[in-house]
């Protein structure tokens, strides 16, 4: 016999199901002008309570279909999406974009490429001259 918590419990994981996809989680891509793709990444948490019973007298009834008794039941759910970043691609370099950064150290570490890749190119542009002259 099915019982009327189940229903209700499955009705509800449907609609959970129907609000929540991979797009909730991973972002549609969106392109810039100058060829960047940037894709938005969320943190997806929700949380689910179903339950109910039958009311009426059932001491020393046992024999009788429980099933004219009252349901009484209910179900909720909740759900936040909150930001935690973006994955940006441009000129085949991928880079991660958080929205926030937990401390200074990450700040730095996060732009140590960076910084490598500017002093590569000033030192690449003073050299390039003298190979010119020679």
């Amino acid at each position: 016999m099915d019982q009327p918590v189940e229903s209700l419990m499955k009705t509800t994981m449907e609609n959970i199901k129907n609000m929540i996809d991979v797009n909730t989680v991973i972002g549609d891509a969106v392109e810039t002008k100058d060829g960047t793709v940037i894709v938005p990444v969320s943190r997806v948490c929700f949380a689910f309570v179903a339950g109910g019973g039958e009311y009426g007298e059932t001491a020393g009834n046992e024999e009788e279909n429980t099933s004219k008794y009252p349901f009484a039941g209910g179900s909720g759910a909740g759900v936040t999406v909150q930001p935690i970043g973006f994955l940006a691609t441009t000129n085949g370099q991928l880079k991660v974009i958080p929205v926030r950064y937990g401390s200074t150290v990450d700040r730095i570490v996060d732009m140590v490429p960076e910084l490598i890749n500017n002093i590569e190119c000033y030192l690449s542009k003073k050299n390039s001259p003298e190979k010119e002259e020679s």
